[in-house]
Order: structure tokens, then sequence, then C-alpha cells
């Protein structure tokens, strides 16, 4: 990597923004959020409607994978909301953020939105990223070292504990949302906390009148575990191994972005699947940029990083867990060794 001269590195952002705006990738898409947003808004009622229309069977445990698709989606969408790639302005974005995010899938719209974008202003940072905080799991060698009890124990073989960790992920999500209600700088409280509780009335209320409770527990593991590895499946392939930051660091922008993100090659279907957010490089760089304006925008970052000499990080799925997981397990070495 080739760190650039003092006189041209804090003005390499800005000539990339100059390329990525004269071609028009930072305007909005509303033709394609208004397919995107109803195509899974039917998905989501047809889902329910099926739910009811089964009954206490366990062909609902399909119903429950199916639904588990359809959550991590408006997840996603939510995801786009907090960064007003659909509306410019605030308000539309937080109603409907806190519609699909607490009222639809049981998620705190705006405890994640303010966590993620604290994510993105120091990203792989372990003293500011929360994303990268020690807790079951660890993330560097130093976190490692100073862990103790359950995540001292874990991270030694953690690599192996990760994909099982994840079918907890949704609840830990919806205690997260929850307790963040707590905080007295905590926004649209009574908002939050009624749209949530709606949520939840709704939700088990369904699960537990229809199934029984054999069932209903079955269905709701079953929905949330997957709803969990999905999302957790989604963000693992995007900083996991990547390098660390920690203390005052001397990277700009452009560097700091890239530098800590990978890029997850692949068609049309894995864009879908993934909400885009395997143009991770591009996201990080332009958090409000469209979602289909990402793929366009990838070969003119990718071609201006190989002008500067920045190390551009792109691969497979697949290889991108391998990836994840070799770290995981190499910063649980020392713990095993000793």
């Amino acid at each position: 990597m080739s760190a650039g001269t003092a006189e041209t590195k804090g003005s390499d952002f800005s000539r990339l923004a100059r390329r990525i705006t004269d071609a028009g990738l930072l305007e909005r898409r509303p033709v394609y959020y208004a397919v995107r947003v109803g195509a899974w808004a039917l998905a989501y009622a047809g889902g329910w409607a099926a739910f009811a229309l089964i009954g206490d069977s366990w062909w609902q445990l399909l119903v429950a994978a199916g639904l588990a698709v359809v959550f991590a989606q408006f997840g996603f969408i939510a995801h786009d909301l907090g960064h007003r790639q659909v509306f410019r302005r605030r308000r539309p974005s937080t109603a409907a953020g806190r519609i699909i995010g607490n009222l639809c899938i049981g998620l705190g719209w705006d405890w994640w939105t303010d966590k993620h974008t604290r994510h993105h202003a120091n990203p792989n940072h372990e003293e500011h990223d929360p994303d990268v905080s020690p807790a079951v799991i660890v993330w560097s060698a130093g976190q490692a070292a100073e862990s103790r009890g359950l995540p001292r124990l874990v991270a030694r073989h953690q690599a192996f504990w990760f994909f099982p960790l994840l079918t907890l992920e949704a609840w830990h999500l919806h205690v997260a949302s929850f307790r963040a209600l707590l905080r007295p700088d905590a926004r649209g409280r009574w908002v939050e906390a009624a749209l949530l509780a709606a949520h939840s009335a709704c939700y088990l209320g369904a699960v537990f009148a229809v199934l029984s409770p054999g069932k209903a527990v079955a269905f709701l593991a079953l929905h949330q575990g997957l709803f969990g590895v999905y999302l957790g499946c989604t963000f693992a392939p995007n900083h996991k191994g990547m390098p660390t930051l920690t203390g005052r660091t001397s990277l700009d922008y452009l560097r700091k972005q890239v530098l800590t993100a990978r890029n997850v090659r692949g068609g049309v279907l894995l864009d879908v699947a993934l909400g885009g957010l395997n143009y991770q490089i591009e996201h990080h760089l332009f958090p409000n940029m469209p979602t289909p304006n990402l793929r366009r925008a990838q070969p003119i970052v990718r071609a201006y990083c190989a002008e500067l000499g920045v190390e551009y990080a792109e691969t497979g799925l697949l290889d991108s867990y391998r990836q994840a997981l070799r770290h995981l397990h190499a910063v649980g070495a020392p713990l095993r060794a000793g």
C-alpha cells in the first residue's frame, strides 16, 4: 500500500467523490426502492397469511424459514433508510425505519442506526467501533489477552463457535433494542417502545395462539435462529479478518474505509441475498449511495484505488468466511497455547 504524499493524501477522496458524482451515482432511485419495498412487503404479508392458513402443523417450520429471509431483507431496507438512501429528509426516513424495524421485525431502528453510524465513522477501530467491541467473541490478540470469564473460554476455539453463536444473534438484537430504551439519551423512546411492544405482542401472540406449545417453541427457535444466522452471514464477510485499528490513526478517510473493508464477488442474486452489502468498500465510502448504484460504482472505485496504490480487498463468498474464521482462530491461538 502506498500512503500517498502529504500534499495529495487529503484530497484523494474528494477527487473520487467528483468522479462518482459526475457519474450520477448519488442520485436517488425511488422506483427501485418502491419495487423492492413493495415486493418484500408482499412476501411479509404472504408469509403471515400462509402461517394463518396452515394452522397447527409442523409444516409451519417452512414458514418460519421463509419469514427469516423476509425479516432479514426488511433489516436491509431499514439499514438503507438509516443511511438516507431512500429519502433525502430525516423525518420520512425515521418514520419508515421505525415501522419496518421496530414494528415489523422487532429491532430498535434508532438504537441500531446510532450504533451503525459509529461503526461507519471508525470501522474496525477497537476503541470506537461497537461492532468489534469484545463480548462473547473477541476480535484481536489484545482483546483476547484481556478477556476474562466466558469470552476467554470461548475465544480459545471461537472460530468453531462463531456460526452456532449466530443462532442467538437475533435474540441478542431484540434484547439490546429494549435495553437501549433505558438510556437517558434514547431518541423517540416512547414511540420506539410502543412499536417494539406491539411487535412482540402480535408476534408472540400469533405464534402461541395458532400453534401448540411445542410447535410454537420450535417455530420461534427456527425463525429467530435463521434470522440471526442470515444477518450474521451477511455482515461477517465485510470486516472480519481485515486490519483492526487502535489509538490515533494517521489514515485519511478513503484509506480508513477501504483498508478495513472487504468486497464479496458475485452476480445479481448475491446482490439481492446480501442486500448490496457485498459492495462494502463502496458502501463505506459513500454510505448514502442507493444500493443499486453500488455495482456501477465498484469499477470506478477499484480503478481509483489502483491509481493510488491502495489495496482493494475482494474475494468470493466462501473464501470471505474462511478468511474471517482463520482470523478468529489465530486470535485465540495464545489462549490455546496457555
